[in-house]
């Protein structure tokens, strides 16, 4: 009895290291998103996790300006520097939407109130170099969740944005490339689903990742003969 109810206690702790929602996501309600309301005309979200970078992320800004399309970035904070301070600026001035990302798993470990404090200075710090302050909106490296992380965005009122099932760019075993991508999400995308891909690395923050501003190019007009329209998430 008590070995199948440790079963049970994993299972359910290490779910919430899974790209997809499950009970802590349930519990925290309109806290967690993994999915957006489907009101309004048929709309996808594109979301660009790890930047900003200086390799990728000017070419995929071209790129979205190009086909006047709105996207949002969940930036990680150490990436921004003065060097790199200009392209979240041009997020802002472009319509983009910016928003948070955590650099590691770590931070999952952390007390409600060490997160809540350390996401603040970091919108804080963007806000000072940037002239513009990021949404309240958070996403956890890995989509690695936690009672205290819901709890610290319940203090400084963030939601926690996730992506919808297998609608990410992420391949463990195989190298990027901009066809598997585009396989992997054309077929899936409707209307409410929250997309991302990465313009960044957290461990490379100044690796080029051109297969993203590749399949971003292919996937935007593919979609819209689809009768798709895009948002930002704020």
């Amino acid at each position: 009895m008590w070995i199948i109810l440790l079963i049970a206690v994993v299972v359910v702790l290490l779910a919430h290291t899974a790209p997809a929602p499950f009970v802590l996501d349930a519990l925290a309600g309109s806290r967690a998103v993994w999915h957006m309301p489907r009101t309004g005309p048929p709309t996808v979200y594109l979301t660009y996790d790890d930047g900003p970078n200086p390799a990728t992320t000017p070419d995929l800004l071209d790129a979205l300006a190009s086909d006047h399309v709105g996207a949002t970035f969940f930036v990680i904070d150490r990436h921004i520097t003065d060097d790199t301070a200009p392209i979240v600026r041009r997020m802002f001035r472009e319509g983009h939407a910016v928003a948070l990302h955590s650099a590691s798993r770590r931070e999952m470990l952390k007390t409600s109130t060490a997160l809540a404090r350390q996401l603040a200075a970091a919108a804080d710090r963007i806000e000072s170099l940037t002239g513009s302050r990021p949404s309240q909106a958070f996403r956890p490296h890995g989509g690695w969740r936690s009672a205290s992380m819901f709890a610290a965005l319940g203090r400084i009122d963030y939601r926690l944005i996730g992506w919808g099932w297998m609608l990410w760019d992420v391949d463990w075993f195989r190298p990027r490339t901009a066809d598997r991508i585009l396989r992997r999400l054309v077929p899936r995308i409707g209307a409410g689903d929250i997309v991302v891909m990465h313009d960044g690395d957290e461990s490379a923050p100044r690796k080029p990742q051109p297969q993203t501003v590749e399949a971003t190019v292919r996937l935007i007009p593919l979609l819209r003969a689809r009768g798709l329209e895009f948002g930002t998430i704020v």
